[in-house]
């Protein structure tokens, strides 16, 4: 085989794992691959009509993700919920949400909040179109924005890392949010919580984004509760 051979082959298949991984993540965020679920190799394989060289690559990636679970029997899991850890994640979470977000307010640019006011403003247009993995992902956006502007990248890679294992919780949010008859989305909460950077007042940023994490915290309990007694089982 010619170098230029194995160089084309090197780009289809990471063209190809890229793939793989892209459908399985917007599958596993979205729930229709349930926690806990086996992702055989040979099965996927033949799904997506692929050698198990990518599919093992994509495999790899999203276990660094924290979205599937191999197991050292070589079988491969979708990673599962660990709803009992909720508590922690979110004392986690409201530490790195407000550490992050009083660091921007203090050293914002501008460039830095007019980013922010466009990833509120893709939010908002994705919760207008009830499109939650999009709704998701321009959440994250938004508050890595704000973590970038920070300026602490150890901070901000935490954070992130903490946001994206948090996705499908958000999913489950925003699921039983938009079929309440009673509880909606603030999505202006995002809007006030850059004021507050844009004036750089940091304690009112910090009890912003304080009340952003209870509010998730709070909703995500009621979603519990409605699921218990409903008897629903993942």
């Amino acid at each position: 085989m010619t170098e230029n051979q194995q160089s084309a082959q090197k780009l289809a298949k990471g063209r190809g794992a890229k793939f793989v991984y892209d459908e399985l993540r917007r599958e596993i965020l979205t729930l229709e691959l349930a926690p806990g679920e086996p992702l055989d190799e040979t099965s996927l394989s033949q799904r997506f009509a692929m050698s198990r060289s990518p599919i093992r690559e994509a495999l790899v990636r999203l276990s660094a993700d924290g979205l599937v679970e191999m197991l050292s029997n070589r079988s491969t899991l979708v990673a599962p919920i660990r709803l009992a850890e909720f508590p922690r994640y979110v004392e986690a979470l409201d530490f790195l949400q407000r550490i992050n977000t009083r660091l921007a307010a203090e050293f914002r640019s501008e460039a830095d909040l007019k980013q922010m006011t466009r990833d509120a403003k893709a939010f908002e247009e994705a919760c207008r179109k009830n499109d939650y993995l999009r709704m998701s992902a321009t959440n994250r956006d938004f508050h890595m924005t704000i973590a970038a502007a920070g300026r602490n990248p150890y901070l901000a890679r935490s954070y992130g890392q903490l946001l994206d294992e948090g996705r499908r919780l958000l999913h489950m949010h925003f699921d039983y949010i938009q079929s309440s008859a009673t509880d909606h989305l603030l999505t202006s909460e995002h809007f006030d919580i850059i004021e507050a950077i844009r004036n750089q007042d940091v304690p009112l940023a910090d009890k912003l984004a304080h009340e952003h994490t209870r509010q998730f915290h709070d909703r995500f309990m009621s979603f519990l509760s409605a699921r218990y007694h409903s008897d629903f089982e993942f």
